[in-house]
């Protein structure tokens, strides 16, 4: 088998920290059904008449605090990964891909079938499987109707994405000190997702169990928290800002943060992790709180990928 693809898919970001270039993907985002499950008569409405005229002004600032020189934090990292993930796989060829957003998901389809790879694989940069999010880059693919597709939907228990989250937790130690707790915060769904059979919160779990048994940790040095909420609806439990102001009232002073669920530094990591939730623990009373960043680039995060890539190709290929 000659010249396989791989695209590598990230949720997406605004192309500009503007307000109308964030009214445009929240519109794109709000609007898949695996996010938001209402009725689309009740949800429409409310959709374009309240939530973009008021959320798109407040999220643009969110998105002006953490953009970079470059451009969107997402887009830069996703773009020096799939780099890094090239040079080091020069038999595949590696795209990378928003599924909201730009470069989209689709036009990316549709480039890589002009291109008549002998095989194309795609591989979420969600390393717990959620209906959410990577069932929404299948539902692309479905559309697509492209043939020789290999997915991969999840890799939260895979020993290289367990020791790249070890290494990153250990570097930071290194550096830094270690906290008196771990908090492990991953990005929530809905808990009635959750009820309905939703395996992510469950994965995000194991996640965390296999990380904590790896710097063996005890229950009581760590804990998994879901953070970014969004409605009135309940989320999956405990909240993240709930747990780091309990924590801080019962004299805990000094925490480590991380969220494994993202693959990549992004506003919900480098504005909400790193600065509303630190205000929140400091203003509670505790008095160092550092955030260690996602796998990014990071030369274990692309061992981690090229694996995944490489097997993908290769189980393609078993199946000819």
């Amino acid at each position: 088998m000659n010249n396989p693809a791989v695209i590598l898919v990230n949720l997406g970001t605004p192309t500009a920290p503007t307000t109308p270039a964030v009214k445009s993907f929240l519109s794109e985002f709000l609007h898949d059904k695996r996010v938001i499950s209402l009725t689309r008569f009740l949800w429409y409405p409310l959709l374009h008449f309240i939530i973009l005229p008021i959320r798109s002004p407040k999220v643009a600032k969110l998105y002006q605090s953490i953009w970079w020189k470059e451009g969107s934090p997402l887009r830069v990292i996703t773009e020096r990964t799939a780099k890094a993930l090239q040079a080091a796989n020069p038999d595949i060829t590696v795209y990378h891909a928003m599924r909201y957003g730009e470069p989209n998901l689709r036009d990316v389809l549709r480039h890589v079938k002009e291109q008549n790879h002998s095989s194309i694989s795609v591989l979420p940069l969600y390393p717990q499987y959620s209906t959410t999010t990577t069932e929404s880059v299948f539902d692309v693919l479905r559309q697509s109707k492209l043939p020789s597709i290999y997915t991969i939907k999840t890799y939260h228990h895979h020993p290289l994405y367990i020791e790249a989250l070890a290494q990153s937790v250990e570097t930071h130690w290194a550096a830094h000190g270690r906290g008196q707790r771990l908090l492990l915060s991953f990005h929530g769904i809905p808990e009635e997702y959750h009820h309905a059979g939703d395996p992510y919160a469950n994965e995000c779990r194991e996640t965390a169990r296999l990380l904590a048994q790896r710097l063996t940790l005890t229950e009581q040095d760590y804990q998994v928290t879901f953070q970014s909420r969004f409605g009135p609806k309940a989320w999956v439990k405990p909240y993240t800002v709930d747990v780091l102001k309990a924590w801080a009232a019962e004299g805990i002073e000094h925490v480590d943060v991380m969220s494994p669920s993202f693959a990549a530094d992004c506003l919900e990591t480098l504005e909400e992790l790193s600065h509303t939730l630190k205000a929140d623990f400091l203003t509670a009373g505790g008095k160092r709180y550092h955030y260690i960043e996602a796998l990014n680039d990071s030369p274990a995060h692309i061992k981690l990928l090229s694996v995944l890539s490489q097997t993908s190709v290769q189980t393609l290929l078993d199946n000819v």
